[in-house]
């Protein structure tokens, strides 16, 4: 946390260097851009073929074919969800929620995409609706769909409380990856990783610079979609936070269930193909 009074005084030309111009670290003008129509149009006749309800306080891992389409959707009350995406060939594949950021922002909405880990770095999936991107950016900074914030966790937690929680969402993202891949949780808690907080609402502190959340806006029916660019593996935390407008790590928040829809479209969008790795061919200089 920064001092409230700062320990050094400014130099002579402090107020130059204060109100330099910011540029852009990675400016996307030139990334190739979804065709959100072509995706939209792709709905048409498609089929509702899983759905799956997540419950409060816990996760479960879903599948999605490369070319189908799948829903978070708010069902009973405000409610928080941590998402985990991985590669369904090669979990070591997985979303990459720091270089999605530098792309798109803090914060995502229809259009942006969810990119993987090096060395694949890829497009995972596209989100092609959000129902809450009414919201923008509030009074506070704050916003919904974050990726600066990680996934609460029982580390931080005993850290903080002293207390062992075990319904964090990186100990539910644990428990369903290992369900899902039949192995120990000793031996996938590794592989669980940053998340797109889903419907959660956030910003950092104008004064102090501290990332805060406050309550979701989110209602049952709201949802975001996505598109899957690879075939996916899904993992879904229903955060012990509820809306996380108080606290999270905890069975005092009020929480719900999420529900997952997965659709196959009748045909592929128009011009689509599976998206390729990164062409960057690993020499290191070497």
């Amino acid at each position: 946390m920064k001092p409230e009074v700062s320990e050094h005084a400014a130099p002579e030309d402090g107020v130059r260097r204060k109100s330099v111009v910011p540029v852009i670290c990675y400016p996307v003008d030139g990334l190739a851009q979804p065709d959100i129509s072509a995706y939209r149009k792709a709905r048409e006749g498609w089929t509702k073929v899983e759905e799956l309800l997540v419950p409060a306080r816990d996760a479960r891992c879903f599948s999605v074919p490369a070319g189908s389409f799948f829903r978070v959707v708010s069902v009973e009350g405000p409610q928080v969800g941590d998402l985990d995406l991985f590669s369904a060939i090669d979990p070591t594949e997985r979303f990459y929620s720091g270089k999605t950021r530098a792309l798109h922002g803090t914060h995502l909405s229809t259009g942006d995409r969810l990119w993987s880990s090096f060395p694949h770095f890829r497009p995972m999936a596209t989100i092609t609706e959000d129902t809450l991107d009414w919201y923008g950016f509030d009074a506070f900074g704050g916003s919904v769909h974050d990726v600066i914030g990680t996934r609460c966790d029982p580390y931080t937690h005993k850290l903080l409380s002293g207390d062992d929680y075990h319904h964090c969402c990186h100990s539910n993202l644990t428990r369903a990856l290992a369900a899902h891949l039949k192995q120990p949780t000793d031996a996938v808690e590794h592989l669980v990783h940053d998340v797109l907080n889903v419907f959660m609402c956030t910003g950092f502190t104008r004064d102090t610079g501290q990332y805060f959340m406050k309550a979701s806006p989110v209602r049952p029916g709201d949802f975001l979609e996505f598109f899957a660019e690879i075939d996916l593996v899904g993992a879904l935390s229903a955060c012990p936070g509820g809306d996380c407008g108080q606290e999270h790590s905890s069975d005092v928040a009020a929480c719900h269930p999420l529900l997952i829809e997965i659709y196959r479209p009748a045909e592929q969008p128009v011009g689509w193909r599976t998206s390729e790795k990164s062409a960057y061919g690993r020499g290191h200089g070497l």
